[in-house]
């Protein structure tokens, strides 16, 4: 069972018509204690860095999420779910965000901000994209991207006038840039994927 984490900051109700579509039974978790009755957890995000982290602390998500992590259970996170991952952002400093991959998250300074729309992946040899195309097609909406200290985190790559990480890995966490939710084949297959590990 996937728990999709309700914290007030996320798109949950696609995520999980997503996991539905493919056959993965999902359900909204809105409480820490819920999380004992699900094997994966998805932490979905749309909106400012600052006050996701505020809602994620409120929620009592905090502590849980990174000793999920630490026990080595799938953590994936989505879009602003895996700016959390990371320690910081550029967009509300003094935020302090999970801390499970050390670095920040840094706002484009070229092209039109946001990025909303279509982009090329190149992706590594991770499982995440098994059968995937070489270089698939994912839905992106963001201003900001991740900047990890160590860049063997990075397990996918796209540009956007910077070459910038389209999806990390650190342990048992996951996180993707875009929203697979929204990128067709492609992202429900990366979903699957996901679902098995």
């Amino acid at each position: 069972m996937i728990g999709i984490v309700d914290y007030g900051a996320g798109n949950l109700r696609s995520v999980l018509k997503a996991f539905d579509f493919i056959g993965i039974p999902a359900q909204v978790i809105g409480v820490p204690d819920e999380m004992k009755g699900v094997t994966h957890i998805v932490v979905p995000g749309v909106g400012a860095f600052g006050a996701a982290v505020e809602k994620l602390d409120a929620s009592g998500f905090r502590a849980p999420l990174t000793g999920w992590v630490a026990a080595g259970r799938p953590l994936l996170g989505i879009c602003l779910g895996m700016h959390l991952f990371l320690d910081s952002s550029e967009e509300t400093p003094g935020s302090c965000g999970l801390g499970i991959i050390r670095g920040g998250n840094r706002k484009f300074t070229v092209g039109k901000v946001p990025q909303i729309g279509w982009n090329r992946v190149i992706p590594t040899s991770d499982p995440l994209f098994t059968g995937l195309p070489a270089e698939p097609w994912f839905y992106f909406v963001h201003s900001y991207y991740a900047v990890p200290d160590d860049p063997v985190v990075t397990i996918a790559t796209a540009d956007y006038g910077v070459t910038f990480p389209a999806a990390l890995r650190k342990g048992s966490a996951v996180g993707v840039q875009f929203h697979p939710e929204k990128s067709g084949e492609a992202g429900l297959a990366l979903l699957k994927n996901w679902g098995r590990l």
